[in-house]
C-alpha cells in the first residue's frame, strides 16, 4: 500500500503537475467556469476517457509484465502511442513514462524489464510504465488501478484549482467527487474486453488541438 501512494502522489518526479489534459483549453473556453463545471468536466474526463482507454490498458500491462509477456506489453504500447488524439497529449504520456522509466533504472539498475521498457518505440508510455513501476507491490490489479486513478486525480484537480481558478475547499470537494467515481471505474476498466477499449473523446481532442496555440497558458497540454 505505502508504494502504491508513493506512485500516486504528485511528489513522484514524473512532471504530472505540469499538464492539464485540456481543462485549461476549456477555461479559455468558458466550459469551464466555477467548481461545478469543474467537476463535472473531470468526473467525464474520468468516466468516459480514462476508464475507457489507460485504466484498461494499465490493467492489462500489469497482466503481461507478471506473466513476462512482452510482447503483449509492446502491444499495448503501441495502442496507447496511436490513439492519443493530439501531439501534446501524446508527448504528456511519452515524457512521463520516460521520466518513471529512469526512476525505475534508479531504484534497480540490474531489472532486465526496465532496459525492455525504455527501448519501446515511440517511447514508454505512462500506463505501461506505470503498471511495470507497481507490479512488484504485490498489490491486486484493482488497488493498483485505484492508484493510478488517483495519482490522475490530484494532478487534474491542481489543475483546475489553478486554471479555474478554485480554492482549496472546491478542490477537495472535486478530489471527494473524484474518489467517489474511481472504484466503478476501476472495475468497468477491469471487466472490459479488448474490443470495448477506445479513446474517442472528440471534444477534449479539440480543446488540446487549440491548446497547442493557446495565446496564454500555464501548462504543457
Amino acid at each position: 500500500m505505502l508504494q502504491l501512494i508513493r506512485l500516486a502522489s504528485p511528489s513522484l518526479p514524473v512532471g504530472g503537475f505540469s499538464y492539464s489534459e485540456g481543462i485549461e483549453a476549456a477555461v479559455e473556453a468558458d466550459l469551464v467556469t466555477d467548481e461545478a463545471s469543474a467537476r463535472a468536466w473531470l468526473v467525464d474526463q474520468l468516466e468516459l476517457g480514462i476508464a475507457r482507454s489507460d485504466l484498461p490498458v494499465a490493467a492489462r500491462s500489469l497482466a503481461a509484465w507478471r506473466r513476462g509477456d512482452r510482447d503483449d506489453v509492446a502491444a499495448w504500447n503501441a495502442w496507447l502511442a496511436a490513439t492519443r488524439e493530439t501531439s501534446e497529449l501524446r508527448r504528456q504520456s511519452e515524457q512521463m513514462g520516460r521520466s518513471l522509466a529512469q526512476w525505475l533504472r534508479q531504484r534497480d539498475a540490474n531489472d532486465a524489464r526496465v532496459a525492455f521498457l525504455e527501448a519501446l518505440a515511440p517511447a514508454p508510455m505512462w500506463p505501461v510504465t506505470f503498471a511495470l513501476a507497481a507490479e512488484d507491490s504485490g498489490a491486486s490489479a484493482r488497488a493498483i488501478l485505484a492508484s493510478f486513478a488517483a495519482g490522475w486525480a490530484e494532478n487534474a484537480t491542481q489543475a483546475a484549482l489553478k486554471a479555474v481558478p478554485l480554492g482549496q475547499a472546491a478542490a477537495q470537494r472535486i478530489l471527494a467527487a473524484l474518489s467517489a467515481a474511481i472504484p466503478a471505474a476501476v472495475d468497468r476498466a477491469l471487466a472490459m474486453p479488448a474490443s470495448e477499449l477506445q479513446a474517442f473523446a472528440p471534444m477534449l481532442a479539440i480543446l488540446s488541438s487549440q491548446h497547442e496555440e493557446q495565446y496564454s497558458r500555464l501548462f504543457r497540454s
